[in-house]
């Protein structure tokens, strides 16, 4: 049974279309994209004790905010961790071990809240959640930036716009279990958490039951690799240990870093956010309608964006991310003082499009930099920039919110200060974009004999 697993038995076989290869990897992306939506748990989960309203002993906001951030720390160690471990054992193995942590968590999660027991929802949703969050992320990125040579941008996207759309199904999922499971004695979120993590453990299985890899030496109908490559786009490959060693590694994590702190602190506060910044015209669930907007704008923009730097490249498309961004980080604080919520909204749906663009491009950025030999272990190692993000995100959302609060800010102007943050982040992102230039050849591997060599 196990044997099914393996590597050698996830081979395609010949006429095998490699458009199936989406519909496997958006299963994974479509549910762990689910702690996009995680935000809908956040009220509800600071009332387990009152009910109604938050009562002593209750959790705190910025207690409960650190689940997330716990989860994407994981998150970033797993892919880490795991990204050699998933070239040599194959994507269907890493798929099922990602739907076993993933379900897993929620049902711990579940235990945690049932008994409130904080540590035992970060151990759940956070520590084991947040492995088969890592795990799951890259396990189908390497493949179909294998199956799709031609077009490594628009094959990101697509494996990695179903994470961003994770929330269009999550959220309003949550919010409809949260509500059938309410009494006048449980908010209904552990009982919402079991069934959830049953779900989309089967929901998983259809991508572990789908996914191939192409055959050794595989190539599209039709397709010749340039032999001049362009700039910044080599036809050479760089071993994950030595990636790590060059500048262009550690700029595209810092990039990454900035781009992913800027966006993810919104996320997970997203629901809340709206509620405070337009007290008494958004209702919890319009808060959760924007939190699936949010999701959608994160889907397309990762197809979007992704698939334009194919044709651009992916430098001129990061210029376009940290450029633009800054300028609608720096107007959400003027945004967020009109009468109707809707330019928020849509300041908000552009800066998330271009924050999911950016996690989809940086897989094809890595291919072009490094090649394909280990990019799925390349990827898992800067997703690391990802976790460190997890932290600085939600806490400087959370902790800056709660500091204006107590100086007495309203909560509708207690995000200004971070919205400037977040503005100069990206700005540290747009000047490290600027300094990629092409890994130098002495890092790069040359083929001989029965494998790869370092060449000289």
């Amino acid at each position: 049974m196990l044997s099914f697993l393996d590597k050698e038995r996830t081979v395609a076989g010949p006429g095998f279309s490699r458009w199936l290869i989406p519909p496997a990897a958006l299963a994974i992306h479509l549910s762990i994209g689910q702690a996009y939506a995680l935000s809908v748990f956040n009220l509800p989960m600071s009332r387990l004790i009152g009910v109604t309203e938050s009562a002593a002993g209750d959790w705190r906001l910025t207690t409960i905010g650190w689940i997330f951030s716990i989860a994407i720390v994981f998150l970033g160690l797993s892919a880490s961790l795991f990204g050699k471990w998933l070239e040599r054992e194959g994507p269907r193995k890493a798929m099922f071990v990602s739907a076993l942590c993933f379900s897993g968590g929620f049902f711990v999660s579940a235990l945690g809240v049932y008994l409130h027991q904080i540590w035992i929802v970060y151990l759940g949703y956070g520590v084991l959640g947040g492995i088969g969050l890592g795990i799951g992320y890259i396990s189908p990125v390497s493949t179909l930036i294998k199956w799709f040579p031609d077009r490594p941008g628009m094959a990101t996207g697509m494996a990695i716009m179903g994470f961003g759309g994770g929330a269009m199904i999550g959220s309003p999922l949550a919010v409809a279990l949260i509500d059938y499971f309410s009494t006048n004695v449980s908010v209904g979120v552990w009982e919402a958490m079991l069934v959830m993590g049953a779900i989309y453990f089967l929901f998983m299985m259809f991508g572990v039951v789908t996914v191939r890899i192409p055959p050794p030496n595989w190539k599209p109908a039709g397709f010749i690799p340039s032999a001049t490559p362009r700039r910044l786009i080599t036809n050479s490959h760089t071993d994950a240990d030595t990636a790590i060693k060059t500048p262009q590694f550690w700029l595209l994590w810092v990039i990454l870093c900035v781009n992913v702190t800027a966006g993810i602190g919104v996320l997970g506060q997203a629901s809340p956010m709206i509620q405070e910044m337009f007290e008494g015209t958004i209702t919890p669930a319009a808060a959760a309608g924007f939190v699936g907007l949010l999701s959608l704008f994160n889907l397309v923009g990762r197809f979007f964006w992704s698939s334009l730097s194919d044709k651009i490249g992916r430098q001129t498309v990061y210029g376009i991310y940290f450029g633009l961004g800054l300028l609608m980080y720096a107007l959400i604080p003027s945004l967020g003082r009109f009468d109707s919520a809707i330019w928020f909204v849509i300041g908000f749906g552009i800066i998330m499009s271009m924050y999911g663009g950016g996690f989809a491009t940086i897989p094809a950025y890595l291919r072009d930099l490094f090649g394909t030999y280990q990019v799925g272990a390349i990827h898992g190692r800067l997703l690391t920039a990802w976790s460190t993000a997890g932290i600085l995100g939600p806490v400087l959302v959370n902790y800056i919110r709660e500091i204006q609060i107590d100086a007495g800010v309203p909560a509708a102007e207690a995000y200004t200060v971070t919205m400037y943050i977040m503005a100069g982040l990206l700005l540290i992102g747009f000047i490290c974009n600027i300094l990629i230039k092409e890994v130098d050849k002495r890092h790069h591997m040359k083929e001989g004999g029965t494998g790869y060599e370092k060449g000289s």
